[in-house]
């Protein structure tokens, strides 16, 4: 007798678009990535400003979340933005078991200050990884809405309009990431004005020189997954 809802199942999985397929995988990992690298402050040259590292995992989860939604619909790329909590809530679970299992005796004894290195920074991320979720679904949520309500009813929009609606979407959505990821995961720790300030600018600047580009390229990289999918 025939599995009717396995075979359903299988047809719906073989249907996926590949694009879209590939972008998921992407994004779960982008979400676990920007959490780590948020750890690191980069200096913007020459001033003293600076910068969370995070930024350029989350700038292509911002690029990723535009293409999905100018593609396949913003309630599916909304879909997708929640989801994206489940790899983040799985990374910081495994880091927790990982810095509560003992070290080995190989490691505690030659290689004492790789492991003090790795529990230092890997213990003091749980701010980091506190203030990401609250920040990383509000200007998600955010840049998808504005994106999607900048196209109106139009549904083929211009190369130019598309890199238009990506630069302000992902300019003031991440604008106000910047104030709440900033503000949670480091006040008290260090003075966080210029980090605060630079993370604007950079992110910004970055949301109107670089991702309308990115975002253009990646709907372009889609279709063509799309079309060789047989």
């Amino acid at each position: 007798m025939t599995d009717q809802p396995a075979n359903e199942t299988r047809l719906a999985a073989a249907a996926m678009p590949l694009g879209l397929f590939v972008y998921t995988l992407l994004y779960g990992g982008m979400t676990v990535l920007a959490g780590v690298l948020a750890f690191k402050q980069v200096q913007l040259y020459p001033t003293d400003l600076a910068v969370e590292a995070g930024i350029f995992a989350f700038l292509l989860l911002v690029v990723i979340s535009s293409t999905l939604a100018q593609l396949y619909g913003e309630k599916l790329a909304n879909r997708i933005v929640w989801w994206g909590f489940i790899p983040l809530l799985i990374a910081s679970l495994l880091m927790q078991l990982v810095l509560n299992l003992p070290a080995s005796t190989e490691m505690v004894e030659f290689r004492g200050d790789d492991l003090a290195a790795f529990e230092r920074v890997h213990a003091t991320l749980w701010r980091v990884w506190a203030a990401g979720p609250a920040a990383y679904i509000v200007s998600l949520l955010l840049n998808v809405w504005i994106f999607s309500r900048l196209r109106g009813n139009s549904e083929g929009a211009s190369t130019f309009s598309l890199m238009v609606r990506g630069a302000i979407a992902s300019a003031l959505s991440q604008a106000i990431d910047s104030v709440i990821f900033i503000t949670l995961a480091f006040y008290g720790q260090f003075e966080i004005t210029n980090l605060l300030i630079g993370q604007v600018i950079a992110k910004v600047a970055l949301s109107i020189v670089l991702v309308p580009f990115l975002i253009t390229g990646g709907v372009a990289f889609a279709r063509w997954l799309d079309q060789r999918k047989t």
